[in-house]
């Protein structure tokens, strides 16, 4: 349909397409500084209120129409825009061309939009649900990188701190008081905590029960520990959770980062490190490079030992366990050893708690059983096919105890070597067995049902529960070496032993001595009733074959 042929600046054209357009769109003629003459718009451009030369336009618009007045008469520009301010605003995708010259005037162009503003609002919703936490309305550990990465390059260079936050106690209390009071235990923690800090400091739940604070710093160490005294404070008194007082503790990491420094994941993992420590020693910990370079060692010795116990590059070593009457061998302590891929030894001291620290306690212990296993079935085969008369002890980590169904590795392993329960003997450290008394019951009784026997590893250095120790059915009580040394010229050491031993006796319990290392140790011993003595008196760990060899020797020749 023809429109408004009376102005001079429009020819007589027939537009009546643009109205069937199912987005706002108009016939537009550029002018300066991207403003523009309407010559025909349809209803959904006119409801968008952008008049000519109106100062509405969004300034993206503008200098598309700019751009598009300049190129060429094939050359189509695009742009993204936002209209309005507020709850009211639009977001706008749109495209501006040349008419060709079949519709009259080559000085029009098509300018048609789309409205976004749903789905960008959508897109803003999902962006902040993943940089939020929906607990407590804080930044999450994604929000809080990106807000420091923000604050770090707007500002001028200045030195920050990162502190890292973990609740002591958490997890029991969420057991104790349930899932949702433990959420409003965290709400009110997140409260306290922004009350403590600055208008500029950023604070983020980063995790379960941790939180994240920025601060910017000039006095260096001391601001971070006058920051750390007024966190402390928010756990002085206690949290009110419905009808109960719940009291809190907290540790504290801290890394401290020079303003010329924007790596944030790195400050990060430093401030992971300090809270690591933290955690151990009951203070605020300022992130040292020493620490990180031990943390980057255990790191690269848990990955070697995990590729070591998958490709089966692990070894047994047997340390005898004689028999103090007699001064027969009596069975064998099973231990872990492990060379690195140059040949060298690495101290279990040095793994085994990298091993624990990891879970790697797991996959290491069930190697252990499983290679024991295998190893008295050779000794077996090696006598002739008559067995061994001995056993071998086997140490069972109490994450292990937790995590793994040892008697399940138990069975497979005797079932495989067809040998009996009686050849193996699993040890408990005191700890795990009294730490968790009912778990401990349940996993020996199992045990016991294989015909395994059971000793209890370290005794002596904890806090036995003798109600517990009666119930549980338990063969042998080790007596930590740290009884044994010196125990010749310690009464008091001597007396320990004596009363360990009167014990085990009343519970029908055999008793073996750690760290036996002299003749008038073990005969100290032996008087006093011991059964069994281990040490390097005897013979320090030994490979199988030269084990196999050692007992041999022992039914001809007692060792003592």
């Amino acid at each position: 349909m023809p429109i408004d042929q009376t102005g001079e600046d429009r020819p007589l054209l027939y537009v009546g397409w643009i109205d069937a357009l199912p987005v706002p769109a108009a016939l537009i003629r550029p002018m300066a500084r991207g403003n523009f003459s309407l010559h025909a718009s349809n209803a959904a451009f006119d409801r968008l209120g952008l008049a000519p030369a109106s100062t509405k336009a969004p300034i993206k618009m503008r200098r598309a129409i700019e751009r598009a007045a300049a190129g060429a008469a094939d050359d189509t520009q695009e742009f993204s825009c936002r209209l309005g301010e507020g709850v009211g605003a639009r977001d706008l995708r749109g495209a501006i061309g040349r008419l060709s010259a079949e519709y009259g005037d080559e000085a029009l162009f098509l300018l048609t939009l789309i409205d976004r503003t749903q789905e960008m609002m959508t897109e803003r919703n999902l962006r902040r649900e993943l940089v939020s936490d929906s607990l407590t309305g804080l930044p999450n550990r994604a929000g809080f990188q990106e807000l420091v990465e923000q604050r770090s390059r707007g500002d001028e260079p200045a030195d920050n701190a990162i502190l890292l936050l973990d609740l002591a106690r958490f997890s029991r209390i969420n057991e104790h008081i349930g899932p949702l009071a433990g959420d409003e235990l965290i709400i009110t923690v997140a409260r306290r905590l922004k009350s403590s800090l600055r208008s500029g400091d950023i604070l983020a739940r980063s995790g379960g029960d941790e939180f994240a604070i920025f601060t910017r710093i000039t006095g260096g160490r001391a601001d971070v520990r006058e920051l750390a005294r007024r966190i402390r404070g928010c756990f002085d008194h206690p949290f009110r959770i419905g009808e109960l007082k719940v009291s809190v503790d907290c540790a504290l990491g801290c890394a401290i980062q020079p303003g010329n420094d924007t790596d944030i994941g790195d400050q990060i993992r430093h401030a992971q490190i300090a809270l690591k420590r933290a955690k151990q020693t009951d203070r605020i910990e300022i992130y040292e490079p020493e620490a990180a370079m031990l943390s980057d060692n255990r790191f690269g010795l848990e990955t070697a030992l995990r590729s070591a116990i998958e490709e089966d590059r692990l070894k047994l070593a047997f340390q005898p366990l004689v028999e103090l009457g007699s001064g027969r061998v009596a069975g064998f302590e099973a231990l872990a050893r492990w060379d690195d891929k140059d040949g060298s030894p690495v101290s279990p001291a040095e793994f085994i708690p990298v091993a624990e620290d990891s879970g790697l306690i797991v996959p290491l212990g069930q190697w252990v059983i499983a290679k024991a296993a295998k190893v008295l079935a050779a000794w077996d085969s090696d006598n002739g096919a008559a067995p061994v008369e001995c056993y071998f002890s086997v140490n069972v980590s109490a994450i292990q105890l937790v995590r793994d169904d040892i008697a399940a590795v138990v069975r497979q392993a005797l079932e495989t070597n067809a040998i009996g329960g009686e050849r193996l003997m699993i040890e408990l450290t005191e700890s795990a067995i009294i730490g968790d008394p009912d778990l401990a019951l349940s996993v020996l009784s199992e045990l016991k049902a294989l015909d395994a026997r059971i000793a209890m590893d370290d005794f002596g250095t904890g806090y036995s529960n003798l109600a517990y120790l009666q119930r549980l059915p338990i063969d042998v009580l080790k007596i930590d070496r740290s009884f044994v040394d010196h125990m010749v010229e310690d009464r008091d050491k001597a007396a320990i032993v004596r009363t360990i031993q009167s014990l085990a006796e009343v519970l029908g319990m055999k008793t073996t001595a750690e760290g036996v290392e002299t003749a008038d140790q073990a005969r100290l011993l032996s008087a006093l009733g011991c059964d069994f003595g281990q040490g390097y008196l005897f013979a320090r760990p030994m490979d199988g074959p030269e084990a196999f060899a050692y007992w041999r020797e022992s039914l001809l020749r007692p060792i003592i």
